[in-house]
Formats: C-alpha cells, sequence, structure tokens
C-alpha cells in the first residue's frame, strides 16, 4: 500500500446555494435572495448520499442562512456522522466586514448551527478564503467568538484571494489559540500551486489533480484539505446570464462531470473529518 492511500485527507463541503456564491455578488442582490430558487438541500443531500455510499465522513462548512431554513438538512450532517463548521451567516467577505460586524456574523452563525445540530461548532471556514493581511484581528476575533480552528487562507496568487506568503501546513497566527487549516498546496518551481478542490478541480484533468495531491501526501508527508459546494454538482441550475463572462466561465465549467469526478475522488484517497484528521495539530 503507497504512502499516499494510508495518509487520511480531509473532505470538505461549503454549504452555500447557487445564487450565493461571490461570482455573483455584484449580480444577484441579496435582497432578493429568499425570491430565489433554492437548491441547496436538494445537493447537499445528494453529497450526503454519495459519502454514505464511500463510507466518508467530512467536514461541512454551513451557512447560517442556509441553516436557519434547512434545519433537518443540518440535522442529517449531524446524525451521519459528519463535521458541522460554520461558513458565516451571510457568505459575506470577512476583509469587507468591520471586526464588529464580523463578530456578529460569525457569532451569530455558531450559536444557530450549535442551537440548530445539538452540537459544538469550532470550525470556521471565511467566504472565498478572504481572511489575508488586510484583516489579521479575524483571527482573534474567532477566538473570542468560541472557534478553535479555521480553514480560511489559501496560499496561492489569485485575483480573488490568496495569501502566498502565508505558511502551507497547520499553525497559529500571530501565536494565538486559534489553528490555521490553510488549504492544499504543490510547490513547485519556487511557487505554491492550488491543490485543494473548487474551480481547479474543475478546470484540471482529474488525473493531473490525483497525482498533485499524491505528490504532497508523499513529499510533505501530510494530510491535504479538499473542498467543494453543493452547487457543484448541479448542472441543471439556473443560469446567470447577466453575470460578467468570467464569472460564468467560473462557476459553470465542468458542473456536468462533477458527480464522476467526486466518485473517483472518494475511491481514490481516503478522507475524514477536520477535527479527526487534524486531532494533534488541535490538541
Amino acid at each position: 500500500m503507497s504512502a499516499a492511500s494510508r495518509t487520511v485527507n480531509a473532505m470538505t463541503v461549503d454549504v452555500e446555494d447557487w445564487f450565493q456564491v461571490q461570482a455573483f455578488a455584484g449580480t444577484i442582490d441579496r435582497a432578493d435572495w429568499d425570491g430565489l430558487e433554492r437548491r441547496v438541500d436538494r445537493n447537499t443531500s445528494r453529497i450526503l448520499d454519495m459519502f454514505a455510499q464511500a463510507g466518508v465522513r467530512a467536514t461541512f462548512f454551513t451557512l447560517g442562512w442556509v441553516a436557519e431554513r434547512h434545519p433537518a438538512l443540518v440535522r442529517r450532517i449531524v446524525a451521519e456522522g459528519h463535521e458541522l463548521a460554520s461558513h458565516g451567516y451571510f457568505h459575506r467577505l470577512a476583509h469587507e466586514q468591520t471586526p464588529a460586524d464580523f463578530a456578529r456574523d460569525v457569532g451569530d452563525a455558531r450559536k444557530l448551527l450549535e442551537d440548530t445540530g445539538g452540537v459544538r461548532v469550532q470550525g470556521y471556514r471565511a467566504p472565498t478564503f478572504s481572511i489575508n493581511t488586510r484583516n489579521p484581528w479575524a483571527f482573534e476575533t474567532l477566538t473570542e467568538q468560541g472557534y478553535r480552528y479555521s480553514s480560511s487562507i489559501y496560499p496561492i496568487r489569485h485575483d480573488l484571494y490568496g495569501m502566498p506568503q502565508a505558511p502551507r501546513f497547520p499553525y497559529h497566527p500571530e501565536g494565538g489559540a486559534l489553528l490555521e487549516i490553510p488549504m492544499t498546496t504543490v510547490r513547485l518551481g519556487g511557487r505554491n500551486l492550488p491543490c485543494a478542490g473548487g474551480g481547479y478541480f474543475r478546470l484540471l484533468p482529474y488525473e493531473i489533480f490525483r497525482a498533485g495531491l499524491r505528490r504532497f501526501n508523499r513529499a510533505d508527508h501530510a494530510p491535504g484539505i479538499f473542498y467543494t459546494h453543493p452547487w457543484e454538482i448541479d448542472a441543471g441550475q439556473p443560469r446567470v446570464e447577466a453575470a460578467p463572462r468570467m464569472a460564468k466561465f467560473r462557476h459553470y465549467l465542468n458542473l456536468d462531470q462533477m458527480p464522476n469526478r467526486m466518485h473517483r475522488l472518494l475511491r481514490d484517497f481516503a478522507w475524514g473529518r477536520v477535527d479527526q484528521v487534524f486531532a494533534d495539530a488541535l490538541g
């Protein structure tokens, strides 16, 4: 058995609906969300079915907005042995909020998720990886709001997010109590290359992504972290034609291939919950 196959990586899902993504933030008004077709319950249930079939437990970073409207979904996540974690309440970029607004957003989300799921919520992921050099105070705020870890840093260069100078492995920002678990990157040619899922997973041939994650497990002797969204397995979702061309390209690319790719990924690697995969680092 190879080193890569013995490594248990962390599987994560950012639970948000198709109209809440950052790609459409300038096109779809937040005030209109409640009038749009909600597909997050059905799509997340499909992912839960995939995980159940594969015997995989994962971490679901869930929006408070979604949990409020779909409490039964939250309870199913918990009942099936997955970790319930927070994606904030309204999918607002962390670096565009004041410290007080951010504290309210993550605090309200955590309380609602805990009340709904009946379990402790200790993990957080910022929408669009929006903790960076502009808001380092966010880590202390998360600690004050009861979180133990964050998975909000992507140490790459990207036009929408990224903090390439950040550590590639779990660390305590500013020497504080909170553990940051950054998204997985492969080091090649002096650069960090993305290897954690999302749009890159849909863009690249599956074999290239698989090789990258295997290389990370073997060369760095560490577990990786993968992320996806419920809307990524939904090729039949509404089209937002008024959105910018690049936003549409990023959002709709290869959605029809995702269910098959996810089945292959679940088969080719071992997967677990963030709190269990990184239990030693959490202490």
